[in-house]
Parts: structure tokens; sequence; C-alpha cells
């Protein structure tokens, strides 16, 4: 009802009705399962943008998707030379960080996003990892460093195929350490860097098989799984001995 009141009241004041712009987006698959032999995977995120209204004149319009996993404890440890030795020296508790975090866009970043839309809706990188203390930062940074080496971190720019500001589609590389949670996939409408829409998704990750019984085992049966672990242990060495011992006869 409001929104017929303000079109009619546009229409009978002359002024331009506001383009309304919507998301409509899906993933290719809803769950990933971790076995064995899991080597890492690719997700697609391909969607449509719904318009009432003509594609409004002026700055184009831009895509972004970010997937990020669930948030896990980290302990960041900087090593220092001591007397000739690398040890352990300072430490810092950067409390709960994302196990995953990537980012994509349909064009460069600095078109695509003003740093207010970036720090209201902490697109580009998780929160967790900004701090005004001068002392961690570089703590964190470390950590963005090192985790973005081993693919845990990415952004990839240009990346998201946007046909007539309309439809898009993407591939987000899923690295082979994949924490076990819910991932979230966010995608962001922008237009002169502003926020238009926003919608979300979840991705499932779970182990399965083998690596699914192992699991459960450790932690619903710690003592009868420690137990198993030293037997295994105990017969291998056994056998292994038995079979050196009849080679050399």
């Amino acid at each position: 009802m409001i929104r017929a009141v303000a079109l009619f009241l546009m229409l009978a004041l002359g002024l331009p009705a506001v383009a309304e712009e919507k998301i409509v987006a899906g993933l290719s698959q809803s769950s990933v399962s971790i076995t064995a032999d899991y080597a890492g995977s690719e997700i697609l995120v391909y969607g449509a943008v719904k318009r009432e209204t003509p594609i409004p004149e002026g700055a184009p319009l831009r895509v972004i998707i970010t997937v990020e996993g669930p948030d896990q404890p980290v302990l960041v440890r900087r090593k220092d030379r001591v007397y000739g030795i690398w040890i352990n020296n300072d430490k810092l508790e950067a409390g709960m960080v994302p196990s995953f975090y990537a980012v994509a866009t349909s064009a460069p970043l600095k078109d695509a996003l003003s740093p207010e839309a970036d720090l209201r809706y902490g697109i580009t990188l998780p929160p967790a990892l900004r701090t005004e203390d001068r002392d961690s930062q570089p703590f964190l940074d470390a950590l963005l460093r090192i985790r973005t080496q081993d693919g845990r971190y990415a952004t990839y720019e240009n990346t998201i195929a946007l046909t007539e500001q309309t439809l898009f589609r993407t591939d987000i590389v899923l690295p082979a350490a994949l924490t076990e949670g819910n991932y979230t996939v966010r995608v962001f409408l922008t237009r002169d860097g502003a926020v238009v829409d926003e919608m979300k998704r979840t991705l499932w990750v779970r182990k399965a098989g083998l690596e699914r019984f192992l699991y459960e085992a450790a932690h619903q049966y710690a003592l009868l799984y420690g137990l198993a672990a030293l037997l295994i242990a105990a017969v291998a060495g056994w056998g292994a001995s038995a079979i050196f011992a009849r080679l050399r006869w």
C-alpha cells in the first residue's frame, strides 16, 4: 500500500520512479563432502537482477560475492632470533576469525565499493582482522598473509561475468584444507560504490565416509579411539619387525 501511494505521488508530481533492483541467485551445490581423497573443489555462484523498471542510467551496476567459513580461535606466534636460534617469542590471541574468506567482483574493488560501504558491511576483509592497536596489527597482517598464501583467504577481482547488467556468474575455489561447518555466501549489488541490495545463501561442508567415522569416533568415544590407535600401532610395529626378521633369514 505504501509503495503504491509513493508511486502515485511520484507520477502526480512528475518525479522519476526509483528503480528497485533485487538479487535472484543460487549455488551449483548446497553442500560439500570432505572425503579421504578430497583435494579441493569449486562452487558456481550464479544469478540475475530482478527489476520492475528499465536499467537506471548513470553508473553501471557492480556485483560482489563473498564466501566466509566458520569462525575459529587463532593464536599467532612470532619467531625471533635469540643467540642464533629461532624461537617463539611474542604471541597474540586473535580471537575468532574466519577459517576461509574469499571475495569476487565484477570490477576493480576501488570502482565497485566505497570505503564507507565496505566498513558497514565488512566485505573486503573480515572485521576481526582490523584493529587500531599498533602492537597487534602486525600479527593480524601476518595471519592474513599466511592464509592468503595457502588459499584460505583470496580476492578475485574482475572474475564475475556480468551480462547486460542483469545476469552474473562466477566460480569460487575451495582449498583442500577446508574446515567443517556452515559457509555463508553473500551477494551484493552496488552502484557508485553504494550497496543496492544484498542476499545470503548457506553452503554446508561436512566430512563423509571414513573421514566422518573417524571424526565422530575421536570426539564421541575418545578413550576407545585412543586405545584402538595404540593397539593398531602396536600390531603394525610387531608385524613390521616380524617381516624384517624373516627377510634376514
